[in-house]
């Protein structure tokens, strides 16, 4: 299996509903997003997926979450804008836009600080 792997920055704010601390108040992070694309097989030129294509996707994807209070985009007004979550609704997000036959996205990583991160991957 071949994977390639792009990685994006956006900053945003939010606050954990229901959460017992800190984090329950508004703040913000600079968050770091990876996104792995996957393939079984090179295309015939030897490449998973273009890098640029992808890098193309993913910054549409967080142009929706950069600068903006989590709570109140998309689904995270019911849901907590968790980095686990935000990380599932990148995935889904990219999944819809990368399609090409022999390719797939294989795992978003979200960092919420430099030493903390979540990952959804393919169930």
């Amino acid at each position: 299996m071949f994977e390639v792997v792009v990685s994006m920055d956006f900053s945003a704010a939010h606050n954990l509903r229901g959460y017992q601390g800190k984090c329950e108040a508004l703040h913000g992070h600079n968050w770091k997003v990876e996104v792995a694309v996957a393939a079984g097989r090179l295309d015939k030129i030897g490449m998973v997926a273009d890098f640029g294509m992808i890098r193309d996707h993913l910054r549409s994807v967080l142009d929706e979450l950069d600068h903006h209070h989590l709570n109140r985009v998309g689904p995270f007004g019911r849901t907590n804008p968790t980095s686990e979550n935000i990380a599932r609704w990148i995935f889904e997000k990219m999944t819809r836009r990368i399609r090409p036959a022999r390719c797939r996205v294989g795992w978003v990583r979200v960092w919420e600080t430099a030493t903390s991160y979540a990952v959804y991957r393919r169930p």
